[in-house]
């Protein structure tokens, strides 16, 4: 993604509205965070970890647990991290941060991890860097993202309708693996999962990306209100989606773990 897309101020305030509401309706996030822990290796034993990204503290206390540790969390909006702070353990520490300029010592954990954060990053080679920078030589990133392909069913409903951008762009896949194999870990590999939600009406879908903090936050977002024609016309449009399960909703993940090599 590039500077002109993605607005942080704009991420973080979003986030940090959506901190009290996010949990009830992050199934999908749970699972794909879950399906990325559980890539790590069973024999991985760290002490020095944290959870970039970690918005409600989810992931934060699910590693705690894994790993026996107390774990640092860092995310750019602080109403998450009030609420994580809120919700415990109280062995962990929370710590405002932009990814792509981590406070964090060079060389200093065994592990990162990040869930559905780093997609928000303008620039996610430099997030990467910067990861490579603070993990230890032989640590390794886990983290997943939301490639092209999510959410088409929206984006193309909307296209019927008028040409302004209302649905997030994510990064194609390939543009994805080109920059993990530039920004310098010694290995990687990327796996890419489809999850299709059903939802038996189109508000159900709105609702929950609000209440995520997810809705569009792209530059060349229509200002204002949306009218009542143009819903009723996205609604119609959408509904040529439709499926005996409801209203689908497809999520590209991109699950990826990266190895930083042993210095000599």
């Amino acid at each position: 993604m590039t500077t002109e897309v993605i607005d942080k101020q704009a991420v973080a305030a979003s986030f940090s509205r959506a901190a009290t509401t996010y949990d009830q309706v992050a199934e999908l996030q749970r699972s794909v965070g879950s399906n990325l822990l559980a890539r790590l290796p069973e024999s991985l034993e760290v002490e020095r970890l944290a959870d970039l990204g970690c918005g409600t503290g989810y992931f934060t206390r699910a590693l705690s647990a894994r790993f026996g540790q107390p774990v640092l969390g860092l995310d750019i909006a602080e109403g998450m991290l009030r609420y994580a702070r809120a919700q415990g353990p109280v062995s962990s520490s929370w710590i405002v941060a932009d990814a792509e300029a981590l406070p964090l010592r060079a060389d200093s954990r065994q592990l990162l991890f990040s869930s559905l954060a780093l997609q928000w990053c303008p620039d996610l080679s430099q997030a990467l860097k910067e990861a490579l920078r603070v993990l230890e030589p032989g640590g390794l990133i886990a983290f997943n993202t939301l490639v092209e392909g999510t959410l088409q069913e929206l984006r193309d409903a909307w296209q019927a309708v008028d040409g302004y951008v209302h649905v997030n762009r994510f990064m194609p896949l390939a543009q994805l693996q080109q920059i993990l194999a530039d920004v310098g870990f010694a290995s990687w590999r990327c796996e890419v999962e489809t999850h299709v939600l059903h939802y038996p009406q189109l508000s159900g879908l709105t609702h929950e990306l609000k209440a995520l903090g997810a809705h569009n936050l792209n530059a060349g977002r229509p200002g204002g209100l949306t009218g009542r024609a143009r819903l009723r016309a996205l609604t119609a449009a959408y509904e040529t989606f439709r499926q005996p399960a409801g209203l689908p909703a497809t999520y590209q993940v991109a699950q990826i773990i990266l190895h930083k090599g042993q210095q000599a």
